[in-house]
């Protein structure tokens, strides 16, 4: 069954732990139980405190890549094919063993994030994974530098709107964050994915990873469920 928040960024054994709504909190080791993408690791004997203070800043203040110099080759037409291509794509028994989480763990930010958040990279091959599948589609199509990447729904969201990308209207290709209980709080997003279109009747359509029984999957959402958008800036 897919938990999110870390959205499973980190599946540890504490029922609160949630990669993207609530302060994170919980030791090394322990399985998130919250059905969002937002749940990340602190490290043994870190304080809840502490950990909360962390993951409120964003993972980096302003965009420094490509994209800050005009040159955006990537659309939102192909990173909505990409993302449409993984369909289907479901973790194992133990909520793990996608490509997406292994990815991640192996990947630079990993190692930016396990010391944002506490944990190690191992961690992340089991954790929540929905934000962790939107940072490997921005990959896959290099577009990263548009989309970000993270594990935690709440630092990812974050760094749209610390870059002036976050909104609330729905856009093909917008990256999307999700509050069950309909706040519109960026500390309380559970889960995050990839907007194909707003359908003009208060749902939207979108791709979304680490939803239903742990798949990447296709979802008609309400967007009173929504806390807002983030806008990466493709080609034309």
């Amino acid at each position: 069954m897919a938990k999110h928040r870390l959205h499973r960024a980190f599946k540890l054994d504490v029922a609160k732990l949630a990669l993207g709504a609530t302060a994170i909190a919980g030791v090394l080791g322990t399985h998130a139980a919250v059905n969002a993408d937002t749940a990340s690791q602190a490290a043994a004997g870190t304080t809840a405190a502490r950990t909360a203070e962390t993951a409120a800043r964003p993972y980096v203040a302003k965009v420094s890549d490509e994209s800050a110099k005009g040159k955006v080759n990537v659309t939102a037409a192909q990173v909505l094919a990409t993302a449409k291509a993984q369909v289907g794509t479901t973790e194992d028994a133990n909520g793990g063993g996608t490509k997406f989480q292994k990815w991640y763990a192996s990947s630079q930010r990993a190692g930016e994030t396990v010391a944002r958040d506490g944990g190690n990279r191992q961690a992340y091959v089991n954790a929540a994974w929905c934000s962790m599948f939107v940072s490997w589609v921005g990959n896959q199509t290099g577009a990263t530098p548009q989309i970000g990447w993270d594990a935690y729904t709440v630092a990812h969201a974050k760094w749209f709107a610390a870059n002036d990308r976050w909104g609330t209207e729905a856009k093909p290709g917008a990256v999307v964050f999700f509050s069950w209980g309909g706040s519109k709080d960026l500390s309380a997003i559970q889960h995050v994915g990839f907007v194909v279109k707003d359908n003009g009747d208060g749902t939207i359509s979108t791709i979304e990873g680490n939803t239903g029984n742990g798949k990447v999957e296709e979802r008609v959402r309400p967007t009173s469920q929504v806390v807002g958008y983030g806008y990466p800036s493709y080609a034309a």
